[in-house]
């Protein structure tokens, strides 16, 4: 019953497999692989295969390095929402009132999730067999590769599964997977690259070291959430675990949210006991009171103390070991509110449309600007809150050496207003998807596929450009694309962070001779504060429509 007849397994590649969803990701898949294996390959007609040719060397590479950020991205997307899934559509009763083990549900729920991602690898392969003659890497360094990415992909699918077990919405366990698996295959990709020069090392830790670390890590899990299968908490009614919030924080372990003490109230004030002052807007109110507690306080707890624990590292190291590393840090920030912020905006209208409360909504005196006001604002102030958390250590970099206030003011401001338009243009992106679909799961993931495409990957094509096509104009087209990417913005910025004096000082006159230093930011902030103001006004356009259509 754990493979062959587990009936959960059966089902879910039934159901998947067939899918239109699959197809078309296949085609996409491939499709972008095969184009930067074709940008990429080298132009000369003759390759010298008696030593490694560092442009087939650094395209083997490339190819891995993206198969493996892609399928990382992937694996939360197919597994997150496996149990927490059940959830939702309320059958999860009934799957733990069956007579399969626990093991069994964990286990086809997992091969289910993973088939995707090992039908992607699988048509990847004729790919890397066309580079394999070009030299630069053995045959024996491609399937310790495929080995230890095996590893990863079925420690990141257990990651999520576990998540998946402790959640009531399919978008908290998202979230809380990627903000574990994201550090992890950072980790993983700068390891790889570490160990470049030494082959055999590096195939030792790909084929031994590494999948033993996670066949341990995924023991560990399993037996976690096959123990909360086989005792699982009180299930209430649409087969929703039954949230305490009084019992809930007294068995918190590490931060515990007081709603009524600073700073958590600001970004989870306490229910309101009394009436409304005559003015407030009734959906703001309701949102940033009673929304965020819905389903308790396990998500953001976990988000404040991972994001927290990781940046206490990230600060110490790219702050104050090598100041020249505060763009780093500046990006772990954008990266984190990248993360969070479609989590609180992209179901703020697909939520009332799935609860049946749209139409409730639309019939009140309020109008569309105040119903959509009230949910963009109370969605910005949770995300901007949270993301402040990590902040303060910006601010507080200026007063501390071996940094120098006065020359790097200007610089320190700026990182500050890319945090703030990006904030800004993160929870306007995933509004507008909410007003657009029906569904809070597609809203969500179309909102992270487009802000990836404008603020990650231009950064990715000026470094693909620099390797492959150095010297031609195509540098020069991607460099003038550089502005979407807030990533780009706050690495153009200059920085005049040294241990020594001297050096500071000459870098601040060269910043005072040099306007141009901030170009790059300044159009940042400028096309997408416009391109803010546009989404709120398409919003805006699509809501009174919708409403006038309603009311009529």
């Amino acid at each position: 019953m754990f493979v062959l007849e587990n009936p959960v397994l059966q089902r879910e590649l039934l159901v998947n497999l067939r899918m239109k969803r699959a197809f078309v990701l296949l085609a996409i898949y491939v499709a972008l692989l095969g184009a930067v294996v074709y940008a990429a390959w080298p132009e000369g007609q003759r390759l010298n295969l008696a030593r490694k040719p560092e442009e087939a060397t650094r395209l083997v590479n490339m190819f891995f390095l993206g198969q493996y950020v892609l399928l990382s991205l992937l694996a939360p997307s197919f597994a997150a929402g496996t149990i927490v899934g059940e959830k939702e559509r309320k059958t999860y009763e009934m799957l733990l009132a069956s007579p399969m083990r626990p093991g069994a549900i964990v286990l086809g729920k997992l091969l289910a999730s993973l088939a995707h991602l090992a039908v992607l690898v699988f048509c990847s392969l004729p790919i890397v067999m066309l580079c394999l003659p070009l030299g630069g890497v053995s045959l024996y360094e491609v399937l310790g590769t495929y080995v230890a990415m095996a590893a990863s992909v079925i420690t990141f699918g257990t990651i999520s599964i576990a998540a998946s077990s402790y959640f009531n919405r399919t978008i908290a366990s998202l979230v809380v997977s990627y903000l574990v698996i994201l550090p992890l295959a950072l980790l993983g990709i700068v390891l790889y690259d570490a160990l470049m020069a030494a082959a055999r090392t590096r195939l030792f830790m790909l084929v031994v070291v590494f999948p033993g670390i996670c066949g341990g890590l995924c023991a560990v899990l399993w037996s976690a959430v096959t123990r909360r299968l086989m005792h699982p908490p009180d299930v209430g009614a649409e087969a929703k675990d039954v949230v305490d919030l009084e019992q809930e924080q007294q068995r918190a372990v590490g931060m515990v949210i007081r709603s009524d003490q600073f700073p958590d109230r600001l970004f989870a004030p306490p229910k309101r006991v009394d009436h409304m002052a005559d003015g407030v807007n009734p959906v703001y109110d309701k949102e940033i009171r009673s929304e965020i507690f819905g389903h308790g306080t396990l998500m953001l707890r976990l988000v404040i103390q991972l994001s927290m624990g990781l940046a206490l590292v990230l600060m110490a190291f790219c702050l104050y070991i090598q100041p020249r590393g505060a763009p780093w840090y500046t990006s772990y920030v954008l990266l984190f509110n990248l993360l969070i912020s479609p989590v609180f905006a992209a179901g703020a209208i697909t939520n009332e449309r799935e609860r049946q409360t749209l139409e409730l909504l639309l019939t009140t005196t309020l109008s569309p600007w105040q119903i959509l006001t009230g949910k963009l604002i109370s969605s910005f102030r949770v995300s901007a809150v949270l993301t402040a958390f990590l902040v303060w250590p910006l601010l507080l970099a200026c007063l501390l050496p071996p940094w120098h206030y006065k020359d790097d003011l200007v610089t320190m401001g700026a990182y500050l207003l890319i945090l703030l338009v990006s904030a800004l243009t993160t929870v306007t992106t995933a509004m507008c998807c909410s007003v657009l679909f029906r569904r809070t799961t597609v809203s969500m993931l179309t909102s992270y596929l487009i802000l990836l495409l404008l603020f990650a990957l231009p950064v990715p094509m000026k470094i693909f450009a620099d390797l492959f096509y150095r010297g031609t104009p195509l540098v020069a087209y991607v460099e003038e694309i550089q502005f979407l990417s807030p990533f780009a913005a706050t690495f153009s910025l200059p920085l005049a962070a040294t241990r020594s004096t001297g050096r500071a000082a000459e870098m601040a006159s060269q910043v005072a001779r040099d306007p141009g230093a901030y170009s790059t930011a300044i159009a940042f902030l400028v096309s997408y504060m416009i391109v803010d103001v546009f989404v709120v006004a398409v919003m805006t356009w699509l809501f009174h429509i919708r409403w006038r259509a309603v009311s009529r």
